[in-house]
């Protein structure tokens, strides 16, 4: 492969303007613009592990510090709708696929209203984007949302160390600034909480009404079911819908410790004194487990990908699904009653479960995707022919 570098003359008088200040020529034919005075100027930072492992990059986004769980997402594309996912919060996000930023970032839609992640970790920041929907770029988006990102860092021994000692909280910290002695463990918060809409809202129409509990619920979820003709009233986190007159409850992803939503719990728990259809997905999954009454664990490093292969059980069909979280339900604790749906092809986890008689199942991946398959997307249909049936 061979470079060669040319010289300032040849730059647009823009180009010149925006501190790119040479081009490089790759194979005698593809041009790739460089921003040397941008490095010169770049201010270094560190990500520092809780066990004090310590990689050294460079700074975008917004130049500041922050902690939070460090974890890692194995997608190609797709990050304006990962950054956005609200099971993100509290979370440094390790992207294992190289180059990210090349595209830039749209106008929308995205998965909430705000970047959910803590900080971005990347091995190339292209600070050159083309998209015909892109209206800024990552960093520009980053800076916007007050959120920091440091590129150059080795990611593939990052996440070696992640996927060998389990995720751990860590650190970014800006040129200048010293770390923190203590790092909160954010799945100590509600993070539910925190993320949850704050008030109920009604969308869409339709002759069946559909509870959507919002425990940080992507957008496109409500897009999936408000497309199939029904009426969806969005309902807070610890909203108490049992007194109320509905068709069919679901409950949405979100982030954390499902054990810290412990309304939640007890209003499915009540819920499931009926025979209206429910269903969940992601953190929806897990709590609708433990208002089963089985029990769940924190994996390792999680399934944050879109890539995870979940084998439906009884049958040889295996689906390419997205996902992210970093709890589970245990399988050996699924109660008299219910039984497992989906597993995990990679790892054996639960990756849904079901009631034997009543309409009460769960997935824990994200049949809506974005981004990722829409393999799984059917199972909206499913439910929403339970409901008209009901």
């Amino acid at each position: 492969m061979c470079y060669s570098i040319w010289d300032y003359g040849t730059l647009t008088q823009k180009e010149r303007s925006t501190g790119i200040t040479g081009r490089i020529l790759l194979n005698g034919g593809f041009f790739f613009k460089y921003r040397i005075e941008v490095m010169k100027k770049r201010k270094t930072a560190r990500i520092i592990l809780s066990d004090g492992t310590t990689f050294e990059g460079f700074s975008f986004g917004t130049a500041g510090s922050t902690t939070g769980e460090v974890v890692f997402a194995t997608g190609m594309v797709g990050y304006p709708e990962a950054f956005t996912d609200p099971s993100f919060k509290g979370q440094i996000l390790v992207m294992t696929y190289p180059m990210v930023g090349n595209y830039g970032v749209p106008k929308g839609p995205f998965e909430s209203k705000h970047i959910q992640i803590q900080g971005l970790i990347v091995q190339d920041y292209s600070f050159d984007y083309s998209h015909a929907d892109a209206t800024r770029s990552l960093d520009e988006w980053l800076k916007e949302e007050k959120v920091p990102g440091i590129y150059g860092i080795d990611t593939r021994a990052l996440t070696k160390k992640l996927r060998e000692h389990g995720v751990m909280l860590g650190q970014i910290v800006i040129e200048g600034k010293q770390p923190v002695k203590e790092i909160e463990d954010p799945n100590e918060r509600n993070l539910v909480a925190e993320v949850s809409i704050k008030r109920a809202s009604t969308t869409g129409k339709g002759k069946k009404k559909i509870v959507l509990v919002d425990c940080g619920m992507k957008e496109n979820i409500l897009r999936c079911l408000v497309k199939r003709g029904v009426e969806v009233k969005r309902v807070p986190w610890n909203y108490d819908y049992n007194n109320e007159e509905w068709d069919g409850l679901f409950i949405s992803n979100g982030p954390g410790d499902p054990m810290m939503a412990k309304e939640t719990i007890e209003h499915l728990r009540v819920a499931m004194e009926g025979k209206k259809p429910i269903f969940g997905i992601c953190l929806g999954s897990q709590l609708m487990g433990l208002a089963a009454g089985a029990k769940t664990y924190k994996l390792k490093y999680g399934h944050r990908s879109q890539n995870q292969p979940c084998i439906e059980v009884g049958t040889e069909r295996c689906y390419l699904t997205t996902q992210n979280h970093g709890f589970a339900v245990r399988e050996s604790t699924i109660p008299s009653g219910w039984k497992l749906w989906f597993k995990n092809a990679n790892d054996g986890s639960v990756e849904g479960i079901k009631h034997s008689k009543m309409p009460f199942w769960s997935v824990q991946f994200h049949p809506e995707a974005t981004p990722g398959p829409e393999d799984t997307e059917f199972l909206f249909d499913r439910y929403i022919d339970l409901v008209k049936k009901s």
